[in-house]
């Protein structure tokens, strides 16, 4: 395989030696557009835990399949012994990377690096997910959660990539696991590599090392792939998709849970209007969007937040209808003076906030930004980073976050959901706060019958519809591609899998 050294030279990547200079025979190179976020990047924290996974490096006690389900994966089974009360046995033979046996020990020891606010691990997100009221031993293989309420998504929330079980690190294992691969090295935002774990209990990988390469332009990544310096592009720009598998390159696309929406500011501004977030939803011509941002190989339109097919979808149509959007204008105050809206005597403006590491991204923004100008809104779009659009939305400096999530990374509808709209949720940057949809959220939480279930999340949708909490846009394909020989891979669903011990690359 070619040196990246040229290339990360050419694109200002400053990987450089950090990469072998030449590639061993079995080696995999994929371009992602975010790299790792430190030199050991703790699993547990942040969403770090993503790569981790993704690359084989870290497993978790539960695992979800590529239809959905969800599967015992370090643990042999798990059992509820009361609302509050679960009981994880692990498998047995399962060994750290340094070759010492897992334990429940280890498990807990694990979890509670997420607890603890003062631990590098530290996650508030999961934590708030696990709602752990405490955690304890029984013998060696068996772990006792107590959770503080009955929590029916408490055994899918134990797929969550950042609920790595980890054992003691060394200067040898500086992340020391269970999965098929073992970190190496990387380097923040540029590499994360990996090599095979030939005492891996399913069995030897096929692969003797996996690079991953962050390029955060998907144009960069379609350039250094067509030049030879990486093998493998995840998430290649759709409209070149069928021009790239011409030339010979090998195709990979299904269906994910990731949707396409708006965060809306819900405090402040012309989006703190339910009528106005109503108008600029049904102004937007999803399908166009679809049909010209993602070519036919990336999605569908979106009405709700989860996509048809995949599990928790309520029956909720994309409504694109510019006449309506304008009767809503004027039902929320807005007076249009020669073709332009004005409201409280100034021009209605909406500024649209998004970032570039996915291709579709900034074009959906100015496609959404002609379709609203269409009926005579204002609309300004910024293009930057995510973490500094994020900020943009939750300081009031900017009216529509365009993002695109995994809806269901645990097969489970609600997480999500809490995180971004609950009230007191941990990515609800846009500041929506609905009582209704709060006690909505806690009773799908507590409730384990899960046709039940299903009643209470069609509420959960038909709430986010009706006042247009978030504006979905479209659920996606994942589209990748790669140079032929990878054999051993599928696009996963959730997007937290990428390479198991059965993949393989011949170049």
């Amino acid at each position: 395989m070619p040196s990246l050294t040229r290339f990360a030279l050419a694109s200002s990547l400053a990987i450089g030696t950090a990469l072998s200079a030449a590639a061993q025979e079995g080696s995999l190179t994929i371009a992602v557009g975010f790299g790792p976020t430190a030199e050991v990047p703790d699993p547990r924290a942040g969403y770090n835990g993503w790569m981790s996974n993704q690359t084989g490096v870290t497993e978790t006690l539960m695992g979800i399949d590529y239809d959905l389900n969800l599967y015992p994966r370090m643990a042999e089974g798990i059992e509820q012994v009361s609302p509050t009360t679960w009981r994880v046995t692990l498998r047995d033979g399962v060994l750290f990377h340094d070759g010492t046996p897992v334990t429940a020990a280890d498990v807990v020891a694990s979890v509670e690096g997420i607890l603890d606010e003062a631990h590098p691990g530290h996650n508030a997100r999961v934590a708030k997910l696990l709602d752990l009221a405490g955690l304890t031993t029984d013998g060696d293989h068996v772990v006792v959660f107590e959770t503080n309420t009955p929590n029916s998504a408490f055994p899918w929330t134990l797929s969550d990539p950042a609920i790595a079980v980890l054992g003691r690190p060394s200067e040898d294992f500086p992340i020391n696991a269970t999965g098929p691969f073992i970190f190496q090295e990387a380097i923040p935002e540029q590499l994360y590599r990996v090599e095979a774990n030939p005492n891996y209990r399913l069995g030897a990988p096929g692969l003797a090392e996996v690079q991953v390469v962050g390029i955060p332009s998907p144009a960069t990544a379609a350039l250094a792939f067509e030049a030879g310096d990486v093998d493998m592009v995840i998430n290649y720009p759709e409209t070149d998709y069928e021009r790239i598998l011409d030339t010979g390159a090998a195709g990979f696309t299904a269906a994910t849970a990731r949707l396409y929406f708006y965060t809306v500011n819900a405090k402040a501004g012309p989006m703190s209007n339910p009528l106005i977030r109503q108008a600029v939803s049904v102004a937007i011509d999803r399908d166009g969007i679809v049909e010209a941002v993602l070519s036919g190989v990336g999605g569908v339109a979106a009405g709700t937040t989860f996509p048809a097919g995949k599990g928790w979808a309520a029956d909720i149509t994309p409504t694109y209808d510019p006449a309506k959007a304008e009767a809503l204008l004027a039902e929320a105050g807005a007076v249009n003076e020669g073709g332009q809206w004005m409201l409280e005597g100034e021009p209605l403006e909406i500024d649209i906030v998004t970032y570039s590491s996915r291709a579709a991204l900034p074009p959906t923004a100015e496609l959404t930004q002609a379709f609203l100008a269409a009926i005579g809104v204002t609309a300004n779009v910024r293009v930057g980073e995510w973490g500094a659009s994020n900020d943009l939305i939750a300081s009031n400096e900017a009216d529509m976050f365009l993002q695109a999530w995994v809806m269901t990374p645990h097969g489970d509808p609600g997480g999500v959901l809490e995180t971004l709209l609950k009230t007191d949720g941990g990515s609800n940057s846009g500041g929506y706060s609905n009582a209704e949809l709060d006690a909505l959220l806690e009773q799908g939480r507590a409730t384990f019958d899960q046709d039940a279930r299903g009643v209470i999340y069609d509420q959960v949708q038909e709430i986010i519809a009706a006042d247009a909490a978030m504006i979905p846009v479209y659920h996606v394909n994942q589209v990748n591609v790669a140079k032929p020989g990878l054999d051993g891979y599928r696009v996963h669903p959730t997007e937290t899998y990428w390479i198991k011990h059965e993949t393989t690359f011949a170049e």
